[in-house]
């Protein structure tokens, strides 16, 4: 099978289209033949040797954003069977290979995609998607009326946070650029402000639950847009030094978080997306031989929404 591999960490051009041995599913797997495949940051800061590189080795193949067709199934596996439409995020933050046309993984780092989404905008939705529904419901536990501030609400997991927060009834404030306001505010936004022009810390200081994907200064100044015994919580607590503290000295809450493979999850989001509470938005689809491209504007750190690797249509 063709897929994208790389034998040494380092820039875009460690990424090379070849040919690999198709995997085959174990007891409890599924083998997917993957149509369409997300691209995230972590993606790319993995591809550099930055991130979760103590649980991989090389050769790699990247990427953990996956839909697909079941292809074939593993014994005991009565969850899915061949034909059915499937998206997920397996094995993260371990390789999964989604850069490529098969994966597999245990059948319970999938679930059905809805009908509503083509592959292109489901492969967009099991990381950012699951990222956003693990902080907002699972650790912030979001409530009706609660007031909630997504930083960069109009990237990957922000532009879907926005949507799930507003599912569970809270007040939204997004930031981002100006010129994104609109896509906010069609997304549910309540309320908008352009961290280049203002400063968030001033404009928001009564927030119940901050949603941070910024380390350093950014993650310690979301804290002071908290009211007291407010949480955040921080994709990027890792390299946030002394957040914990300083939420302590606000008398506020802070919290790291890494998002995990969760069929109840993506379930969750499927829902959503049925009942027309969430969509997907994609800003670029490249094939899987662009994949260096892909990774080249992922961390320009302008998209709106996600990019993803259309797979099928390489083929």
């Amino acid at each position: 099978m063709r897929a994208i591999q790389q034998r040494e960490w380092g820039g875009p051009e460690t990424l090379q289209l070849v040919e690999v041995e198709q995997p085959q599913p174990g007891p409890g797997e599924v083998l997917v033949q993957v149509v369409a495949a997300g691209v995230n940051p972590v993606d790319y800061y993995t591809r550099e040797g930055h991130a979760y590189n103590r649980v991989l080795s090389l050769p790699f193949i990247n990427g953990w954003d996956a839909a697909g067709i079941v292809s074939a199934v593993g014994y005991g596996v009565t969850r899915f069977r061949p034909g059915d439409r499937v998206f997920g995020m397996p094995w993260f933050p371990r390789e999964a290979g989604a850069y490529a046309e098969y994966v597999t993984a245990p059948a319970r780092h999938f679930a059905l995609m809805p009908d509503e989404l083509g592959f292109v905008e489901a492969a967009a939705l099991p990381l950012a998607g699951l990222t956003a529904w693990q902080m907002l419901v699972d650790v912030a536990n979001v409530a009706a009326g609660q007031r909630v501030l997504i930083a960069g609400a109009a990237g990957g997991v922000g532009h879907l946070a926005i949507q799930v927060a507003k599912a569970r009834g809270a007040h939204v404030i997004g930031t981002g650029r100006a010129a994104k306001h609109p896509f906010l505010r069609e997304l549910g936004a309540d309320e908008t402000i352009d961290y280049t022009t203002s400063d968030v810390a001033t404009e928001v200081r009564d927030a119940d639950v901050v949603i941070q994907m910024f380390g350093g200064k950014h993650g310690l100044g979301a804290l002071e847009s908290l009211r007291p015994g407010g949480i955040l919580v921080s994709g990027q607590a890792a390299w946030t030094p002394g957040l914990l503290e300083r939420a302590d000295e606000l008398g506020v809450r802070a919290t790291g978080y890494l998002v995990d493979p969760d069929d109840a999850g993506l379930e969750a989001l499927a829902d959503l997306v049925r009942n027309r509470q969430l969509r997907v938005h994609v800003d670029h689809e490249l094939p899987l031989a662009e994949a260096a491209k892909a990774h080249e504007i992922v961390a320009q750190a302008t998209t709106t929404g996600k990019i993803v690797l259309n797979i099928a249509e390489a083929a």
